[in-house]
C-alpha cells in the first residue's frame, strides 16, 4: 500500500506523482511567468496557492515589458503589478507630450501605440483654410484633426520599430470620425500602405465614407479667385458600387470613433528601421470633413 505525505502545502499523489501545489512559491512563479496573462488569471482560479503566486508581483514583472519605466514617466497609483498591467490595458498613457499613447494588449501583454494627430505628417495640416485643429471630449489626445476641404489628401505616420514588442504582427488603423459635413469620400478609394520607411510598403485599397446620405459641404470658386462653402443635401444613388473583395471598411469601436484597418507589419525586433503607415487620395475632387484622432497600432489578436 503506498503512502501519501503531504506538507500543508501539497502531496505526493498515491501514483508517487508530484503535486505541483508542493513545490516552492518561486519555482511555481517562475513557472507561471513562462506563460502568458490569460493563463497566469486562469492558473489563479485553480487553488488557493496558485492564485496567491499568480496574483504575486514576481509574476506580474515578467508580463510588463522590460522598457515599461522608461516609457511613462510616473507609474499610475497601483497596489500592485498586477494592477499596473491591468491599468495599461484599460487606460492608456499619453508620452512624448502627449503626442503618442501607450497601453497594453490585455491577452498578450505586447505593447500598443496610438500616435495623435499632431504627431503626424499631414499636408496642408498647418493651412487653417484646409485643415482644423480642435479639441473633442472623447479624444484621448488634446488636439484632433478636422479636415475642412483639400484637393492633395495625404497623412503619414512614423514610430520607430524598437519600440514596438519584438516578433509580433502588428495591424495599423486609422482612427477618425466623419461628421455631417463629410464629402468627397463617398465610394471613392483611397491608397494605404504599412511598411518600413524608405521600402516599397504593402499597398492595399480603403474606404472612410460610404453607404451616407448626409449633407455635404461643396467648394464653389467665386469670380475673384476666392471660394465660398455651400451647404446642400446630395442623395446617393440608389444602388451602391460593389465592394471590392480586397478593400477595407469602417468599423465601429467601442470609444465613439471609427477604424479602418490600413495594413500589416511584423516586428521582427532587429535593427533600428521606422514603420511608416500612408493614406494618400489624390484624385482630383474636392474632399472634407473627416476628423482625424490617429493612427492606432497594435497586436494582432491570436484568437
Amino acid at each position: 500500500m503506498s503512502t501519501v505525505r503531504t506538507d500543508g502545502r501539497g502531496r505526493l499523489s498515491d501514483s508517487g506523482m508530484l503535486d505541483i501545489c508542493a513545490l516552492p512559491d518561486d519555482c511555481i512563479a517562475a513557472i507561471i511567468s513562462l506563460t502568458t496573462p490569460t493563463d497566469a488569471c486562469r492558473l489563479s482560479l485553480v487553488s488557493t496557492v496558485f492564485k496567491t503566486v499568480a496574483d504575486s508581483d514576481i509574476v506580474w514583472v515578467k508580463f510588463l515589458p522590460s522598457d515599461c519605466q522608461n516609457l511613462i514617466s510616473e507609474y499610475p497609483a497601483v497596489s500592485s503589478r498586477k494592477d499596473l498591467y491591468f491599468r495599461l490595458c484599460d487606460n492608456p498613457v499619453l508620452i512624448e507630450d502627449g503626442r503618442k499613447s501607450f497601453s497594453l494588449d490585455k491577452r498578450s501583454g505586447k505593447k500598443c501605440y496610438m500616435l495623435a494627430a499632431r504627431d503626424l505628417t499631414i499636408i496642408w495640416g498647418d493651412t487653417p483654410s484646409y485643415w482644423k485643429w480642435t479639441t473633442l471630449p472623447d479624444s484621448r489626445f488634446s488636439e484632433v484633426a478636422e479636415l475642412l476641404s483639400v484637393c492633395w489628401f495625404e497623412v503619414r505616420g512614423r514610430i520607430n520599430t524598437h519600440m514596438l514588442s519584438p516578433m509580433t504582427h502588428y495591424k495599423a488603423y486609422l482612427v477618425f470620425k466623419a461628421t455631417m459635413a463629410t464629402f468627397g469620400f463617398q465610394y471613392q478609394p483611397v491608397e494605404v500602405s504599412v511598411g518600413l520607411a524608405g521600402t516599397e510598403g504593402r499597398k492595399q485599397t480603403v474606404y472612410v465614407d460610404i453607404e451616407r446620405e448626409r449633407g455635404q459641404r461643396l467648394w464653389i470658386p467665386t469670380r475673384r479667385g476666392g471660394t465660398r462653402f455651400r451647404n446642400l443635401m446630395v442623395r446617393q444613388p440608389a444602388s451602391r458600387p460593389p465592394r471590392e473583395s480586397n478593400g477595407q471598411y469602417p468599423k465601429d469601436r467601442k470609444d465613439g470613433w471609427s477604424e479602418v484597418e490600413l495594413g500589416e507589419f511584423f516586428n521582427e525586433g532587429l535593427g533600428d528601421g521606422e514603420l511608416e503607415v500612408s493614406i494618400l487620395q489624390l484624385a482630383g475632387h474636392w474632399k472634407g470633413g473627416l476628423v482625424i484622432q490617429g493612427i492606432d497600432i497594435r497586436p494582432v489578436s491570436s484568437i
